[in-house]
């Protein structure tokens, strides 16, 4: 682990270079899961609902089990995974770009998901993050969300599928706040792992899962 506090690097773009040369061993790593935590959400969204995936990387598991009831948007900084997503899930509409960047009209998403993506942006951007997601959805909407439980300082690490990846983030607590303050009310809190098959021997991990609702 290594302080990512150098002043003239894009981390950003070490995101995106890490992700498109890990799509492989990621979308191997993760096409096995089942995420039943999608319930939390799915249980209450009629079929034909519309959902943004946040970080979707090569659309599996989530993006691939939200097509098969709802009309499923993907966002990922990643050219590579983006590629993979188009495959793997072809009845979705993927988009590569900056979740930052990229423009949706107000209130035009049922629900919005963000599965261990969050964390690779810069946390002074989460905030401002969940305000436009708040935006994006309709009145009512959901946010279903893994976040950090302990605010950390930005760092990379080189072990990430082969590759060096950045992660920046906050703490859970902070995290309720900034909802709370932006106008979502809190559902549930739970705790999932990391998300990969247990054959690719990943040490496991567990990350705080928020559920949420546009007030």
């Amino acid at each position: 682990m290594k302080q990512a506090n150098a002043p003239n690097t894009d981390y950003k773009a070490l995101v995106r270079q890490g992700c498109d040369l890990c799509a492989a061993a990621y979308d191997k790593a993760r096409w096995a899961e089942t995420n039943p935590e999608l319930t939390l959400l799915t249980s209450r969204l009629s079929d034909g609902a519309t959902v943004l995936d946040v970080g979707c990387g090569a659309g599996v598991p989530i993006a691939r089990a939200l097509a098969e009831r709802f009309i499923v948007t993907g966002v990922d900084i990643s050219c590579e995974m983006i590629s993979r997503a188009h495959v793997n899930v072809p009845e979705g509409r993927f988009i590569l770009g900056d979740i930052m960047s990229v423009e949706f009209p107000p209130s035009c998403f049922d629900a919005a998901v963000a599965f261990y993506s969050i964390f690779h942006l810069p946390r002074e951007e989460h905030p401002c993050l969940f305000q436009r997601i708040h935006g994006w959805l309709k009145p009512g909407g959901y946010l279903l969300a893994t976040v950090s439980q302990f605010s950390e300082a930005p760092y990379t690490e080189d072990d990430f599928h082969g590759v060096t990846m950045y992660w920046s983030n906050l703490g859970l607590e902070d995290y309720k706040k900034t909802l709370s303050e932006i106008g979502f009310a809190l559902l549930e809190t739970t705790v999932i792992g990391h998300g990969y098959r247990e054959a690719s021997g990943t040490p496991e991990e567990c990350h705080p899962l928020i559920f949420a609702r546009k007030g």
